[in-house]
């Protein structure tokens, strides 16, 4: 199984600048699909970004186009996004997750498609 713990959250002003990281542990991990997602308090858990295992493929939510990225580095287990441009609506809990196929399908957006979850890690901006 995969574990997944992120990292690189805090509080920043409008319109800085954060990278999240996803540490992961797993023998397969590098052919897994890894995805981005968010959840503020009393929302449902919203898709934000996801990856194919080679990082080729990515797909992102309207919201954060041309602001955020997703990457891969497989020899280090590792996944990131870079946040840039940051919104006050950008404010969320945000979690890395893993789905076991190596290709996205038509549920990549879906919380569901993601077998593994890390613990989230809080981003907050300052109007």
């Amino acid at each position: 199984q995969v574990q997944l713990v992120e990292s690189g959250g805090g509080l920043v002003q409008a319109g800085g600048s954060l990278r999240l990281s996803c540490a992961a542990s797993g023998r397969t991990f590098s052919t897994y699909v890894m995805g981005w997602f968010r959840q503020a308090p009393g929302k449902e858990r919203e898709f934000v970004a996801a990856s194919s295992f080679g990082g080729g493929s990515t797909r992102y939510a309207d919201s954060v186009k041309g602001r955020f990225t997703i990457s891969r580095d497989n020899a280090k287990n590792t996944v990131y996004l870079q946040m840039n441009s940051l919104k006050p609506e950008d404010t969320a809990v945000y979690f890395c997750a893993a789905d076991r196929s190596p290709y996205l399908t038509g549920g990549y957006y879906n919380p569901s498609t993601f077998e593994y979850w890390g613990q989230g890690t809080q981003v907050t901006v300052s109007s």
